[in-house]
């Protein structure tokens, strides 16, 4: 089977990710500042500790491989509350540059609703309160994450989950990508993970900003 690049791999969205694609029969290079911390036990999972920014290390982590899911997150704090957060355009770059280098096309990325031209469609709470009161710095280079990977000349697909919840895989959630049809809802990391290791083998969404709900 392929091998499968997951950057952001040691929790949340990205250690799901990595489960999925493990289930799925894929080799999984799991990258992440703790990848040591994954509690996995299974032949064809690498860890890989590193930074996300590191072009030397992310160049060889592509080699040899077929695909990335890039699934960063940074924990909601003080700092990322009220300072700038530049993980994600920063992450981006260097992962954009080195796939051109190493020719690996395929990236199917994470940011999450309220990004592009998604803003406003989480609903009242998320859009008038969380979004300006938290979430705003931290979207803000989520946006620069997207127009990053949008102008790549890559094969991507970038989802845009709704609120996440720790719920377990349905498999029952909706992709959206009309734009009259874009709402806010919850939905499970798992099943964000589901859905992103199933673009692996679906081209349908390429050039896509698909927005997810369950």
């Amino acid at each position: 089977m392929p091998t499968i690049l997951i950057i952001g791999a040691s929790r949340g969205i990205g250690l799901e990710a990595v489960k999925a694609s493990l289930a799925a029969g894929y080799t999984v290079r799991a990258l992440a500042r703790s990848a040591d911390d994954i509690a996995l036990n299974h032949r064809q999972l690498n860890r890989i500790c590193g930074d996300a920014r590191d072009e030397a290390l992310i160049v060889q982590a592509l080699e040899g491989a077929t695909a990335v899911i890039q699934a960063l997150g940074v924990p909601i704090t003080a700092t990322t509350v009220l300072q700038r957060t530049t993980l994600f355009s920063e992450a981006s770059r260097v992962l954009v540059g080195s796939m051109r280098t190493t020719g690996v096309r395929r990236l199917v990325a994470v940011t999450g609703v309220e990004t592009g031209d998604s803003r406003g469609s989480a609903g009242f709470l998320h859009a008038r309160v969380l979004f300006p009161l938290i979430l705003q710095r931290i979207y803000s280079d989520k946006n620069a994450q997207e127009r990053i990977i949008q102008a790549s000349g890559l094969d991507w697909t970038i989802a845009r989950p709704g609120v996440l919840t720790n719920g377990p895989a349905t498999g029952r959630y909706q992709v959206l990508t009309e734009a009259n049809s874009l709402r806010g809802g919850f939905i499970s990391r798992c099943d964000v993970a589901d859905f992103l290791v199933r673009q692996l083998a679906d081209d349908t969404n390429i050039g896509r900003c698909p927005l997810l709900i369950g």
